[in-house]
């Protein structure tokens, strides 16, 4: 293999013909089947790019700007651009444009285990992997560009991949600036990195658990005053949710095209903000017009869970102490998933028993028995709740039905014809009862007199 180390960085320097060296140097005839050019984002001429990208076959490298900027203070302080992060993402977006995006690979995890990732590599570039990929002879090479002496010193002592450092050195926070302005562009690339290794504790060696509604891998989420896709919404580490347990959360629901009892819940949220301090910082209408935007733009009208979390303050230094500075940082979040129902009349649904928890120590048990749900019971032993289903009590007033309200021991629950809740779970012979079915009428008629219709925009 011929290797081509940083062809465009002389035209870098001294703008020579651009297309002379593409031509020549980079797709010129050579001795060996495949050529190997290393590149650098931020030395690549725009007006030649395109045309490049077109052909050949490409990968891109990344490593974390923590790590980067390390690098650089032992030789040269860099820019924002030097760091190459908004070149690389501009390339990957072109070549996925094309219909070829290209395989994405951290330094990090080709360290930490270089021939599964260097096989992976090889395999989406349609070229064979060699052993001797693995190891080589320490020392300066032929192929080495004039600026080796700087920045390859700890390259030329190597002779294989070794293990990234534990414990990094101190961080130079004078670049602190720059570090915070490349991770967005880091942490996008990064995800669109293969996971072909488990060797990392965190992230690579937490497995991806397939979401059950493939739509609700990409949602927008309300996150203090601004829509943004799920997957980079946040809140600071100084927030007191995480600080101290302190938020109000509500759970609400949409059917076509309504809110349901959207009013009664937006005054229950309020009133327990109360308790926090934040009943006058936003008004019911703000926190309405935040859920409508959330869900329109997700194009979310029907069958969608909605949950709200209103977040005490984010804090301006560490401790459980409130101070008066901290009262004017309130965040509101609305979470928006499609959810159908995850049960059904033909199958039933399998349940696991729990002692009361003020914790999610059900929902954890549920899934290690695979139960879509958990019977949560009191300090008595009688039945409380279920975890994530509610049992519908209110509707058999409205049907005129006869309710008695008593304590169920789980064998009465057991035992019992039927079980109504909201998703149309059932027990008994699996089959759907009359009860049920009336009750189930009922609650759908309920929807309709009780939801708030969500203003969708016709015009567009």
């Amino acid at each position: 293999m011929e290797i081509v180390d940083e062809p465009f960085y002389a035209n870098f320097l001294r703008e020579p013909d651009v297309n002379k060296l593409v031509n020549e140097v980079i797709f010129g005839p050579g001795t060996k089947k495949y050529r190997y050019c290393k590149q650098i984002a931020y030395e690549c001429p725009p007006g030649i790019i395109s045309d490049l990208l077109k052909k050949g076959k490409h990968f891109i490298l990344i490593r974390s700007p923590l790590y980067i900027l390390l690098s650089f203070q032992k030789v040269s302080p860099a820019s924002f651009l030097e760091l190459g992060f908004p070149g690389l993402l501009a390339i990957y977006t072109q070549l996925s444009e094309y219909g070829a995006a290209p395989p994405v690979i951290n330094a990090e995890d080709l360290q930490n285990d270089p021939e599964t990732i260097l096989r992976g590599l090889c395999e989406d570039l349609g070229i064979p992997f060699q052993a001797s990929m693995l190891r080589w002879e320490a020392g300066p090479k032929e192929f080495d560009g004039v600026w080796a002496p700087w920045w390859y010193k700890s390259v030329h002592k190597s002779t294989c991949f070794s293990k990234p450092h534990k414990y990094p050195p101190a961080f130079p926070f004078e670049v602190y600036d720059l570090l915070e302005q490349s991770m967005p562009f880091y942490h996008m690339l990064n995800s669109k990195v293969k996971k072909r290794t488990s060797s990392s504790l965190l992230p690579n060696g937490i497995q991806p658990v397939p979401v059950p509604v493939p739509i609700n891998e990409r949602t927008l989420v309300w996150v203090g005053g601004e829509l943004v896709p799920c997957g980079i919404a946040k809140v600071s580490v100084f927030d007191c949710i995480l600080e101290g347990g302190h938020v109000v959360l509500e759970g609400l629901c949409a059917y076509n095209g309504k809110v349901f009892k959207l009013n009664e819940h937006l005054e229950r949220i309020l009133y327990s903000a109360k308790d926090l301090a934040v009943d006058q910082v936003l008004i019911k209408e703000a926190i309405k017009e935040a859920l409508f935007k959330t869900l329109i733009s997700n194009g979310m009208l029907n069958s969608a869970c909605i949950k709200l979390a209103l977040i005490c303050c984010k804090k301006v230094a560490y401790g459980k102490c409130l101070s008066h500075d901290d009262l004017y940082k309130r965040t509101l979040i609305v979470l928006v998933e499609r959810k159908e129902p995850f049960c059904d009349n033909s199958a039933g649904m399998k349940l696991i028993t729990r002692s009361p928890m003020l914790n999610n120590s059900p929902t954890l048990e549920g899934n290690v028995g695979k139960a879509r749900d958990a019977i949560i019971l009191n300090k008595d032993g009688f039945l409380s709740k279920i975890n994530a289903t509610n049992i519908v009590v209110e509707l058999i007033n409205r049907e005129n039905l006869t309710l008695h309200e008593q304590k169920i021991s789980l064998s009465e629950f057991h035992t019992a014809d039927e079980i109504v809740m909201i998703n149309s779970c059932v027990i008994g012979n699996g089959e759907v009862g009359p009860v049920t079915k009336r009750v189930l009428a009922a609650y759908k008629d309920l929807i309709e007199e009780s939801g708030v219709t969500i203003p969708v925009n016709l015009d567009g």
